[in-house]
């Protein structure tokens, strides 16, 4: 496997190639460690220094609603 993991709750997954249509593939392993399923949605932040996330999109709610006092 490719996954790396470091104990504290950071991993390595490995590379995912961009397609035409500018689409990657979620590794399996990043996936499951994250429960993403088929049909969830997911928040795609940026910074431009620091590179881009992906967060389930109910996650990101939550850390929304908690930071705004929802």
């Amino acid at each position: 496997k490719n996954m790396v993991k470091d104990g504290k709750g950071k991993y390595l997954f490995g590379i995912c190639k961009v397609g035409e249509k500018g689409q990657i593939v979620i590794p399996k392993e990043a996936r499951k460690v994250f429960d993403i399923k088929p049909g969830d949605s997911v928040v795609l932040l940026g910074d431009a220094e620091k590179g881009l996330a992906i967060v389930k999109a109910e996650v990101f709610a939550a850390v929304t609603d908690e930071i705004i006092g929802g």
